[in-house]
């Protein structure tokens, strides 16, 4: 196997039913569900999928969002904003952890 992830795997994603049609149906209609059109658009939607992807570090879902984010009408700053924002809010999270270390480090030092 010359890489881990391969991009056929994405257009290959329904086939994870067979290991259990039911579960793969409802988990199907949920998604399904949760990216029509509603209180956001489908564009607001792939983009903020699109930054999720980033921030989980799914190559697959990079991939799909990045399209589907064109194909919503989305363009490349936009999706590159919403990169920056999951970039912020990761960053900051593990930012903000460093209080954990400061209270323990003075805890130790005191």
């Amino acid at each position: 196997m010359d890489q881990y992830y391969k991009p056929e795997h994405l257009p290959n994603f329904p086939k994870i039913a067979e290991g259990n049609a039911e579960l793969a149906a409802k988990f199907f209609d949920y998604y399904g569900a949760v990216f029509a059109e509603g209180a956001l658009s489908t564009r607001e939607k792939a983009l903020i999928a699109l930054a999720v992807a980033h921030a989980v570090q799914c190559p697959y879902c990079i991939d799909a969002y990045t399209q589907e984010s064109l194909q919503q009408g989305a363009d490349l700053e936009q999706m590159t904003e919403a990169i920056h924002v999951a970039t912020a809010i990761r960053g900051g999270a593990s930012l903000v952890h460093g209080m954990q270390m400061l209270d323990q480090a003075k805890q130790l030092i005191m």
